[in-house]
């Protein structure tokens, strides 16, 4: 089903060759998908260039499973020349390398006059020096009735440089600029009239969290700053604080310095490194656990290399409160101010001073701090199970007084055979990435407990070797009996919420399994990335949002399983984009999108600023096109 403003796009961009930005996660794949099943045709020949091999193998298994009767080749060079002559006169729509093409046209393989056309992917990529720009002008050359047809959902690369969206569209030889941004009125209609459920779940910092969190940006604030007063060349107004938060920032200090990099001082490219590693530590705090963050920290103070090449900023007070409030996270505050007083007692000389910094670690007993979203997380996942265990009790009107002494069996018509949800009923988490997905499974699987003293250990272990990880075996045991003692009148002592998995139990009242051999069996997820199995009732899947090896993971996921409740980990533009669109598109089917954000935090204002920058980019490509 494509939405209205998806066909007047498809119509618009289908009688007319042109360049089409979309905005990020309006289904620029979907579109695409549309222009390759009208041509998967013989009577026609269109190439398809730059694309991956994942986008070839995703946009190939979505044709297939429309039905479509001559579905599209892949050429590859493992196809002889003698192959590909044929391929190219039996028509159809054709994936190939930019560098076969390009030897296919010089050598006239190419029946060139009889090319239908040829479909752009990421069209933002094309630059007068690339292979596609010439493979372009060589087909303009020799026919002049193809059409060229372009996609990008990209906007933001056409606002860097002078008349860059006019340099990109001369090489696609097009006329015609499309621009479609989340704002116009046609796209907003129909999330309007589907709106979503969303439920927004702030949480709020740990002290010590939020005092990382300043500390990193006065660090950062000072590199910034050091880096505009010994360059004077760099445009000040997009080297700010608030654009470091985002993950374009590499890419502007590159364009700005790449031009000038032999020319810049050893001092200035240690502060683009140390403004790098500084914004990754700042990821780890709201991504990752306590003793990660932490193991992080320690790395950088203790590596020689980045303590005699930084650019000053180890030495600054908001680096010392980093260390501090980092090392707080894991052995307590209380703990740490014990062991500074037994310090101050027994005083030793300067030359035993950094020994006796590590040794710290070692006397001090730890008190790990859990990551204040995984117990929402929890309280997100026991309100869809204890609404949905309701909504399977509750019998249908309609066929009550037809069942008569089978109300037993209500529930049939809402689970499988094997205690299973229906696929709408499916709860999809996502993620920032696999590694924090690999965390959330285990966290749901054995608690949060189990997880941070494993952790903890293999710290250890990283840290002193197997003698210092059994010298602490003994006090995590005392701190877990400690802790179940302490908590007499908390949650933990409830043995329905000791683990999220054992309150997640199935409705026959089967014991929780992570044995996903059945389950795979009920939910074809051909998505490598994904995480299924942890929770059967309702049946929970995990799935990364970015560095997954299928980019389109997410989409095959949502199409396969039809969940019922998303919840949203990490913040991420172009996925609530993507779910606006999978509502429209099922009307009847409700969703309910729990959005999960760290309050005041540098993931908020990182999302807010990705959300500026692209509206401001359209506002650009407006005027220009104006």
């Amino acid at each position: 089903m494509m939405l209205d403003f998806e066909n007047q796009i498809f119509l618009d961009l289908f009688h007319e060759d042109g360049l089409l930005i979309m905005a990020r996660g309006l289904g620029i794949s979907r579109l695409f998908g549309e222009f390759l099943k009208v041509y998967c045709d013989p009577a026609s020949l269109v190439l398809v260039l730059n694309t991956t091999p994942a986008d070839e193998a995703y946009f190939s298994d979505t044709i297939e499973k429309n039905g479509i009767a001559h579905p599209p080749k892949i050429v590859t060079n493992e196809i002889s020349t003698t192959e590909r002559q044929n391929t190219y006169l039996k028509g159809g729509v054709l994936f190939i390398t930019s560098r076969i093409f390009v030897v296919d046209l010089l050598t006239d393989r190419i029946p060139v006059e009889h090319v239908t056309g040829i479909l752009v992917y990421r069209a933002h990529k094309i630059i007068e020096s690339c292979q596609e720009a010439f493979i372009l002008r060589l087909y303009r050359q020799k026919n002049k009735t193809g059409f060229i047809k372009a996609f990008t959902d990209n906007p933001e690369a056409f606002t860097s440089g002078f008349s860059h969206v006019e340099r990109v569209m001369k090489n696609l030889f097009v006329k015609k600029l499309f621009l479609w941004p989340r704002f116009h009125a046609s796209v907003a209609l129909p999330f309007h009239k589907h709106k979503v459920d969303v439920i927004e779940v702030h949480q709020q910092m740990t002290p010590a969290m939020t005092a990382c969190q300043t500390s990193l940006l006065d660090l950062i604030n000072a590199c910034v700053n050091e880096l505009k007063r010994s360059n004077s060349s760099i445009d000040t107004d997009e080297i700010t604080v608030e654009n470091s938060l985002s993950k374009s920032f590499d890419l502007i200090i590159r364009l700005q310095l790449e031009p000038i990099w032999h020319q810049l001082s050893a001092r200035t490219r240690q502060l683009i490194s140390d403004l790098k590693t500084l914004r990754l530590v700042l990821r780890h705090l709201t991504q990752y656990d306590c003793i990660t963050f932490y193991s992080l920290v320690q790395s950088i103070r203790s590596s020689e290399k980045s303590f005699g090449q930084n650019s000053g900023w180890l030495f600054l007070d908001a680096a010392d409160s980093l260390f501090t409030h980092a090392k707080e996270r894991v052995y307590g505050r209380k703990k740490l101010k014990q062991n500074q007083a037994k310090k101050k007692k027994t005083e030793k000389p300067e030359e035993e001073d950094e020994e006796c910094e590590e040794s710290d670690d070692e006397d001090a007993a730890p008190s790990l701090e859990p990551c204040p979203k995984w117990e929402t997380l929890s309280e997100i996942l026991a309100e869809i199970t204890e609404e949905e265990e309701t909504c399977t009790e509750v019998e249908d009107p309609n066929s009550a007084s037809d069942k008569g002494d089978k109300s037993d069996k209500g529930s049939s018509n809402t689970n499988d055979e094997d205690g299973f949800l229906k696929p709408n009923n499916h709860v999809l988490i996502c993620a920032e990435d696999d590694r924090t997905c690999n965390q959330l499974r285990e966290y749901l699987c054995n608690g949060s407990e189990k997880l941070m003293s494993r952790l903890f250990q293999k710290y250890l272990f990283m840290k002193g070797g197997p003698k210092n990880m059994k010298a602490h075996a003994a006090m995590l045991a005392k701190i877990k009996e400690n802790s179940n003692s302490d908590s007499g009148k908390g949650k933990e002592t409830n043995p329905d919420s000791v683990t999220l998995t054992q309150m997640m139990r199935a409705s026959k009242g089967d014991d929780f399994t992570t044995d996903s051999s059945d389950t795979k069996k009920d939910l074809p997820t051909t998505s490598k990335d994904a995480y299924y199995g942890l929770i059967n009732f309702p049946l929970t899947v995990l799935h990364p949002l970015h560095g997954c090896s299928d980019p389109h993971g997410i989409a095959r996921v949502l199409d396969e399983i039809q969940p019922k409740y998303v919840i949203l980990y990490d913040a991420d533009m172009s996925l609530v984009r993507q779910l606006e669109v999978y509502r429209a598109t099922r009307p009847g089917k409700p969703l309910r999108v729990y959005f999960m954000m760290y309050k005041g935090s540098v993931e908020e204002q990182r999302y807010l600023t990705i959300l500026r920058k692209e509206k401001e980019a359209f506002e650009y490509l407006i005027r220009e096109k104006a």
